[in-house]
């Protein structure tokens, strides 16, 4: 497991390798909900993701959305955490604390629980204010990648 106290500079890739590295591969959901990786290190991480095109019908952001954004950047921090294990989520809540109608929302996650089989994670979503819009959590499986795929982070 990678942890900030075993990352050695000249065999690990840094935190904005990490999150390009995220931003490429989050899958078809993430990019059609515009989801960009800020920072992503072992303990810590960062993204955001614009309110036009993710929005309900009367303009307010969509509070699926918001799930949307913190499962993925939970998923790809439990990822990196574990590595080279890779994260499945299994339970994700969260409570939309007020309405966004512009801008940006950026998530910030931080583990709770990292274990040899389980991690859980606290994502806080606020607008481009800083104000509290969403508060989630995530837990996911950490399982071996599956036979003949590579983890999500280059070695």
């Amino acid at each position: 497991m990678v942890t900030s106290d075993t990352l050695d500079p000249m065999t690990h890739t840094n935190e904005r390798d990490h999150a390009a590295q995220a931003t490429a591969r989050q899958g078809a959901l993430g990019e059609r909900m515009g989801i960009e990786f800020l920072e992503l290190l072992p303990g810590f991480a960062r993204a955001r993701m614009p309110v036009e095109g993710n929005t309900q019908p009367v303009g307010l952001l969509h509070g699926g959305a918001s799930v949307v954004l913190a499962e993925t950047l939970g998923s790809f921090a439990a990822s990196l955490d574990a590595h080279p294990l890779v994260a499945v989520g299994t339970e994700v809540s969260a409570t939309h604390h007020r309405a966004v109608r512009a801008g940006y929302v950026t998530a910030t996650c931080t583990p709770l629980h990292v274990g040899r089989s389980m991690a859980t994670y606290h994502i806080e979503i606020v607008d481009d204010g800083g104000a509290r819009t969403c508060t989630a959590r995530l837990t996911c499986a950490l399982r071996p990648a599956p036979a003949g795929a590579a983890g999500l982070f280059a070695d």
